[in-house]
């Protein structure tokens, strides 16, 4: 029997009035929702490879989710307190958590996986003297079928990228203002400090997760997967399970939404002892009309762009992260070109050593503002120094790196090449164009395929019946020798770790001035209008860095490849990079950017040194 009369509300159980237990719920929603974003940036290579994606294309998904929530950002700005924030938390992680089902779609909805070998009877790729090509050998109906697929599944992609970016944008401005309106004065920063320093592992597990399951077969739930013993996670045909993380997190997702709820709209205002001059703002006071808003809002957006310090901060904070917007997204792929490292040990790397540095670098930062309270004036000098030492490590990466393989027909160009990777030698094999099934011959020259390389018989690997042992009478390599299946190998492996860590050292010096640059930017505005700062800086991040950096560092590394694999004579992904364009490009655009940055933060330090106006310890909320 209902004891509560129907005009009153039953009471939220205990467990969910109290704002503690919001903060944890907080804490494991954003680690997850950080987890999501890491991993899909570690399986964009093995996407690339199994829908025969570009570098801009494959950058492009990965920033569109910046779309959808650049969008909403300004009608979550103007909700706030109107709307109950713990129910729109929950159904934005619902929406996350479909958003991420749906990326993993196209792996349900295309054909299985098919890649070039000798032992399938629809994809041999030998040498057969007697074949005969004709035109319609070169555009058969499963390159058709994997130019359709490549299309549809990008659309696909990309809609659940913009859907997750809409489900994103309640998360963080609701979850905090949640927090701090019904926290204890005293209590506020505290539960904060603790919500990121939990989320801040989500980036971490997501690489850890991402190397565990592209060490899996892709089609691993389909019936005749027992081909993929063909293959291994170092071979450049392999393609991981990168469709199982995406269903793991969207679990996770839905399954950390659902406490939200359960919250009420408003929580007892917790007690505890707050500071003099401490003055808590009213959750239930009001904001005016959202056409009030909209009024105001192009007023105070020009205001804050024609503020010079303000503007020149967040230009410089937009350089250092497009820094990280390319390492996110593509230092996977840099490594696994140009040390052979697999897309799993790549991604074990990043999660193990880079990322934590840099959240370590972070935490430091935090430590030296208030160990020696740097003042306004002190945080530009002390940015530039650490930036500057930061491109200083850099310096050696352009030096640590192999030098581009020796592919027959592809580079160096040679006199015997009639058509691309095409030799005179193996002009009457009848190769198909789009065959991609590297092997290396015994004069350490690699071959796109056993047919380039003119080779006619082969021979089973005894301790495992579906892999191939050697290749022979190969008459494109002298002596009609033999060729191992797989690229030849990498001249310089052992640059791997000695990189990674030089990066990592780099990524946590400069990490050292994130916090002393945000707290400049909040200290350049008036505290009225601080708020709206943050919001306009957030905006101005996205549209100038998250939005435009990914695309823009993949048609850098697109600008480097030597040879595209081609379907139906449409690109279909990159086969061969030139290495030393590949470093030099990539690691010369972080430099730029950085060197950039640097530049525009000595600006300010000289700004500040001729001007008092911008002298933090005037201002009323005292020092950093």
């Amino acid at each position: 029997m209902d004891i509560y009369p129907k005009d009153i509300k039953k009471p939220k159980p205990a467990l969910f009035c109290n704002v503690k237990i919001f903060v944890l719920c907080h804490s494991l929603l954003q680690l997850t929702q950080l987890l999501y974003s890491s991993y899909f940036k570690s399986t964009i290579t093995t996407i690339e490879r199994r829908y025969g994606l570009d570098s801009l294309s494959s950058g492009t998904i990965s920033s569109l989710h910046e779309v959808g929530n650049t969008v909403f950002i300004a009608f979550v700005s103007y909700m706030g307190n109107r709307v109950h924030r713990p129910r729109f938390i929950g159904l934005g992680g619902l929406l996350m958590s479909f958003s991420a089902i749906i990326l993993a779609l196209p792996h349900f909805l295309s054909q299985p996986y098919t890649y070039d070998s000798v032992l399938h009877a629809s994809r041999q790729d030998m040498c057969y003297l007697r074949a005969n090509a004709t035109g319609a050998e070169a555009c058969g109906q499963e390159e058709s079928r994997k130019l359709v697929d490549t299309s549809k599944f990008w659309v696909l992609m990309a809609t659940a990228q913009l859907l997750f970016g809409i489900g994103s944008v309640p998360i963080q401005p609701f979850g905090i203002s949640y927090i701090d309106d019904f926290a204890g004065a005293g209590n506020s920063a505290l539960y904060i400090a603790i919500l990121f320093a939990v989320s801040v592992f989500g980036p971490s597990f997501g690489y850890l997760l991402g190397s565990v399951v592209l060490q899996i077969y892709v089609d691993v739930d389909r019936a005749g997967a027992g081909v993929a013993l063909e293959l291994t996670p170092a071979d450049p045909r392999w393609v991981g399970a990168w469709w199982m993380g995406l269903l793991i997190t969207a679990g996770g997702l839905a399954l950390t939404s659902l406490p939200y709820y359960f919250f009420p709209r408003e929580l007892h205002v917790e007690k505890s002892f707050e500071l003099e001059g401490d003055i808590k703002e009213d959750p239930k006071k009001t904001e005016g009309s959202m056409l009030d808003f909209f009024k105001m809002f192009p007023k105070m957006f020009v205001k804050l762009l024609l503020s010079p310090v303000f503007m020149l901060l967040v230009l410089s904070q937009c350089c250092f992260s497009s820094v990280i917007a390319g390492l996110a997204t593509f230092l996977n792929k840099f490594l696994e070109r140009q040390y052979s490292a697999s897309a799993a040990y790549s991604s074990l790397l990043i999660g193990a050593l880079n990322l934590p540095s840099m959240a370590v670098g972070m935490v430091l930062g935090g430590l030296i503002m208030k160990r020696w309270g740097l003042s306004f004036r002190a945080i530009p000098r002390f940015s530039v120094v650490m930036l500057s030492i930061s491109v200083f490590c850099c310096v050696p990466l352009f030096f640590m790196g192999c030098p581009t393989q020796d592919v027959a027909g592809v580079y160096p160009k040679t006199s015997n090449a009639i058509d691309g990777p095409h030799l005179s030698c193996s002009a009457n094999c009848s190769c198909p164009s789009s065959a991609f099934n590297p092997v290396c011959g015994e004069n350490n020259i690699e071959y796109i395929s056993p047919c380039h390389a003119g080779c006619t018989n082969f021979t089973m690997d005894p301790k495992n019946p579906y892999r191939v042992q050697i290749y022979s009478n190969c008459r494109c390599i002298p002596d009609l020798a033999t060729a191992k299946p797989g690229p030849c190998a990498n001249t310089c492996p052992h640059y791997l770790l000695p990189v990674m860590l030089l990066i990592s050292l780099a990524g946590l010096i400069a990490s050292l001035t994130h916090n002393p640059i945000y707290m400049m930017v909040l200290r350049s505005v008036p505290p009225e209008e601080k708020s709206f700062a943050i919001g306009v800086q957030f905006l101005l991040l996205r549209v100038l860095t998250w939005l435009p950096a990914p695309a823009l560092f993949g048609m850098t590394i697109d600008s480097t490849c030597i040879w595209w694999k081609i379907a139906c004579g449409k690109k279909q992904g990159c086969g061969y990079y030139d290495n030393n364009l590949l470093r030099n490009r990539y690691l010369g655009l972080q430099v730029g950017y950085k060197t950039l940055g640097i530049a525009l933060l000595a600006f300010i330090g000289w700004k500040m040194h001729r001007t008092r106006e911008y002298s933090l310890e005037k201002k009323p909320e005292g020092p950093l």
